[in-house]
């Protein structure tokens, strides 16, 4: 049987960015992708100022990427527009890339660093009796590994096999894109409207957007919490249709180029490490539940795991399980706990317009649609989602059991 010392089961972000950090370090990887090289991934296309600063860490050249300045936030008939922030651990600005050229880049880069990168090919991970996970299993047979890297993105076949399946207690988001031609298409801003509403006029707690990509087109789409009322019933074809027809005229988009796609936004997981396995990125849950996005943490946490299994493969699933509690935990608790806030109709329908109300209220949302904060963030925004999260925790049991039906 093949041995690696690393296999990476997924080749978007999360496993690129394994792959590149550990054929950097000098460690036998091997990545595999069920896709082939170059397929395109449904997806917003956004890369917030944090994603940047990954990218960056990783020497990938962002020169295809169109630059993007700021974040438009749109809730009812206001409309603020801010510049990403300055601060001293990410760059001043985000990106916009259509998956399809991000991820080529990352698992062409991977290939160069030394990482063997194997396409069109599901595998599944392979365990003893004991419980371990021991490597994969291929079409070919069985390839084992001292170390299992889950990177395969919203929860399926993988992670059934490690017990690593989202919390079904906890909320998860559904999304839709497409692209359209705009002659907006080079805007210095992305935009989020932030008051959707369905085709029966109930608000919907999450957003629509317009990521311009620079390249003639914009990418266009919605996105959704499950803790909506009527959630199950939500047509996703008809919310983004309604969304592009209100945005048509002040971006002057065109026809859909391509028929829309969505994609399921995991936002937790029962486990994210195992003896002989980690989930990374969307695998083990990690969205931030108010904006959806998940490029960020999954190039964090695939160069994380890499780096502690340099330092020391014995510890290295312990030491990641822990570094990512402290990392992320609290932050993205702090969101699901939210969602269930916004899915009361009564508090939506006012609440999302105060996030833009005033300057200072819209510079920390500024900051949470950017993933700029987190459990090492300072400042005002570190300090309001530190009280955010206690004030939650209180009425997180009230917000359950309150719910609506979904």
């Amino acid at each position: 049987m093949p041995h690696r010392d690393i296999i990476v089961i997924g080749g978007g972000p999360a496993g690129a960015a394994t792959a590149i950090r550990a054929a950097r370090h000098g460690i036998n990887v091997s990545v595999f992708e069920k896709g082939s090289h170059g397929r395109d991934k449904v997806c917003g296309d956004g890369l917030t100022p944090r994603a940047v600063g990954a990218l960056q860490e990783l020497d990938i050249d962002l020169g295809e990427a169109h630059r993007i300045q700021g974040l438009r936030m749109v809730a009812g008939k206001q409309v603020r527009e801010l510049d990403w922030p300055e601060t001293s651990r990410f760059p001043s600005y985000g990106a916009v890339w259509p998956r399809r050229q991000l991820d080529t880049a990352l698992m062409d880069a991977a290939s160069q660093a030394g990482a063997e990168t194997m396409y069109s090919t599901e595998v599944l991970p392979a365990m003893d009796d004991e419980g371990r996970c021991v490597g994969v299993d291929t079409p070919n047979g069985r390839w084992t590994a001292d170390l299992v890297v889950l990177a395969a993105g919203a929860q399926g076949k993988a992670a059934r096999v490690l017990g690593a399946l989202r919390d079904p207690n906890e909320p998860y988001g559904l999304a839709i894109r497409t692209y359209a031609e705009t002659p907006r298409h080079s805007d210095a801003h992305i935009e989020a409207c932030l008051t959707l509403r369905d085709e029966n006029n109930v608000a919907v707690p999450g957003y629509g957007w317009l990521f311009p990509a620079g390249d003639g087109t914009v990418n266009i789409g919605c996105g959704a919490l499950s803790t909506m009322k009527g959630f199950k019933s939500l047509n996703l074809n008809t919310l983004c249709d309604s969304y592009r027809e209100q945005m048509r005229e002040s971006w002057d988009l065109g026809p859909y180029l391509e028929r829309p796609r969505a994609w399921r936004l995991p936002m937790s997981a029962q486990k994210r490490h195992g003896s002989g396995w980690v989930a990374i990125g969307d695998a083990a849950g990690l969205v931030n539940p108010m904006n959806g996005e998940g490029i960020d943490y999954g190039l964090e946490t695939g160069m994380l795991i890499a780096d502690l299994f340099h330092s020391d493969p014995g510890t290295a699933t312990e030491k990641y399980d822990q570094q990512v509690g402290e990392r992320f935990d609290g932050f993205l608790r702090t969101g699901r706990r939210f969602s269930f806030l916004i899915g009361h109709q009564a508090i939506l329908r006012s609440g999302l317009r105060l996030a833009v109300g005033t300057e200072t209220i819209a510079q920390i949302t500024l900051q949470v649609m950017g993933n700029l904060v987190d459990s090492d963030t300072p400042g005002v925004a570190g300090r309001v989602m530190s009280i955010a999260d206690k004030l939650l925790a209180i009425a997180d049991p009230v917000l359950r059991r309150t719910r609506a039906a979904a």
